[in-house]
């Protein structure tokens, strides 16, 4: 495949000319169901979507939004974030969107970053502006009919006119490598960066990478200011299909979310397949219309969930800078398995050195695209971290991978993250894999904390599931019949929850900080000996 062939047109990626076509197309077509909505208001269709967002468009050019500027969106999943997001590309601007967690310092990096003179928020969400640094930031609009002023800022409610005149489109055209959005990664190791994506990037993401029917229907439930749930509503953008909009994920909501809008396919991130499957068994949870579901990272949950639920399980690995290298499935039941490659993908398996490590070892995942502007154009602002990122010409994800000599590939762990025991290397993925199938265990973290003798012990930091009181050393026994005898955590922790970035992630290294607390249960010191066999108690 030539670089040539493989670029992508305007109509195939560019936002503002995929939603006119569908629109006139297929205009009665449903584009998106809100959940929970009002039945007369909750979905737009692509004509009722396309106009709401030209109203939205002539609002932000009212206020100075011109093509190439970049504006913040402070907003939860919704219809006023939706045509948010589609107005700003629709001029032609760029789409910064922030994190509905994200406060203190590194809102203010962001702020500080971004280079945006417009922010668009909810109002609830204003007030984390307040003393802080606001970088070029001179005015917020409000979404939700509320405006407390705020010192240094123009605080305005945003109000759209029906009758306000649409500017003209952009000129010369958006183009297919122009810069949709710059997204802020999660910062679990220094301030955010933001990722500078362009529509190819975008819809490389999401459209090609995996088939869908004619009737399928992707349900978003996690945030939009990720990645993940991004690339979803983008790919049935391109493809001319429909989308269902949680506002939020909770495990009480998911499965009335899924039979209300009638989705047939889900990504489900991190530990929300674990949440499902904690939840307690009901009448008829196998009567759904949902078929896939993609699970990442792929674990023991995988298998599972597709076995109770009834659903085909798939995964896909991705993160901001890249555009879904691999993925994997149906069928799938391999713990760490992020798939095979796509045919305009170039992967290697690499040493510290970046020299190619055989198959069946672990190293570095780093990544080539043959496809021009599928992978970041780089990070806004931050020339070095863009050149190591890329040194060498490839992109190098962080992530601890080994390929098989049949050419799939298995995520092991973030290179950060693994745990170096007693001559073993553990992965923190894979310990914590199985913590989770614990049934009074609702989210954990395990991590390195230092030996008396040399190297690493394993600490496990763990949430109980409500209701459930969580026994340290039976967890200790349990895991003693499931992981090898040098998998099993020296010591388990128990917290409300775990310490968290804006975007969710869990931060290690607070938790690698803060090593063992008083509170922190000892398997040694209460005599729970783990040897090659069966654990015991005493001498």
């Amino acid at each position: 495949m030539s670089q040539r062939e493989a670029a992508l047109s305007r109509q195939h990626a560019v936002l503002r000319d995929l939603l006119e076509r569908h629109a006139a197309e297929r205009p009665d077509a449903p584009f998106v169901q809100f959940w929970p909505g009002p039945a007369a208001t909750s979905t737009w269709t692509y004509a009722q979507t396309l106009a709401q967002v030209r109203r939205r468009a002539a609002t932000l050019a009212r206020h100075g939004v011109v093509r190439g500027q970049h504006v913040l969106c402070f907003m939860g999943n919704g219809p006023d974030l939706l045509a948010t997001w589609f107005a700003i590309n629709y001029l032609g601007a760029v789409y910064v969107p922030l994190n509905t967690a994200a406060r203190g310092k590194p809102l203010e990096h962001i702020l500080n970053d971004a280079d945006a003179p417009l922010m668009v928020a909810e109002a609830a969400l204003v007030e984390r502006l307040e003393g802080l640094s606001p970088g070029k930031l001179k005015t917020v609009l409000t979404v939700d009919g509320t405006a407390a002023p705020l010192p240094g800022l123009g605080v305005q409610i945003l109000e759209d006119d029906p009758a306000a005149p649409l500017p003209p489109a952009p000129e010369p055209p958006v183009e297919p490598w122009d810069t949709q959005a710059i997204m802020y990664t999660s910062g679990t190791t220094g301030n955010p960066k933001g990722v500078m994506s362009s529509y190819t990037q975008l819809y490389c993401m999401g459209p090609d990478a995996f088939e869908v029917a004619p009737d399928d229907r992707c349900l978003i439930c996690g945030p939009i200011f990720h990645c993940g749930s991004t690339l979803y509503v983008y790919a049935q953008l391109a493809r001319g299909l429909s989308i269902g909009m949680m506002r939020e994920f909770r495990t009480s909501d998911f499965w009335p979310a899924v039979r209300e809008t009638g989705s047939t396919y889900v990504l489900l991130l991190g530990v929300m397949a674990s949440f499902l499957l904690k939840a307690p068994p009901a009448p008829g949870e196998r009567e759904h219309p949902l078929r896939r579901a993609f699970i990442t990272p792929f674990g023991e949950d995988g298998p599972a969930f597709a076995e109770r639920f009834g659903v085909e399980a798939w995964t896909i690995y991705n993160m901001t800078e890249i555009s879904s290298p691999l993925h994997a499935g149906p069928g799938i039941t391999a713990k760490g398995i992020a798939g095979t490659p796509r045919p305009w993908i170039d992967l290697k398996v690499v040493d510290a050195n970046d020299l190619e490590v055989p198959d069946g070892q672990t190293g570095e995942l780093v990544i080539h695209s043959r496809r021009p502007w599928a992978l970041m154009k780089g990070y806004y602002n931050n020339p070095a971290a863009t050149a190591e990122a890329m040194r060498n010409g490839w992109f190098h994800t962080g992530d601890g991978f080994r390929r098989e000599a049949d050419g799939t590939y298995f995520f092991v762990d973030r290179l950060k993250d693994v745990i170096r025991r007693r001559g073993e290397n553990i992965s923190s993925f894979a310990l914590e894999a199985e913590v989770r199938t614990h049934p009074a265990v609702k989210e954990c973290a395990a991590v390195a904390v230092p030996s008396e003798f040399s190297e690493d012990e394993v600490l496990v930091v763990v949430t109980p599931v409500e209701g459930e009181t969580l026994d340290p050393a039976g967890l200790i026994r349990f895991l003693a019949e499931t992981v090898p005898h040098y998998m099993v955590p020296r010591y388990v922790r128990t917290l409300e929850a775990l310490p968290k970035t804006s975007s969710g992630k869990i931060q290690k290294h607070e938790l690698r900080a803060a090593g063992v607390t008083p509170d922190t249960f000892d398997r040694e010191a209460a005599g729970l000996r783990i040897g090659r066999a069966a654990p015991r108690a005493g001498g």
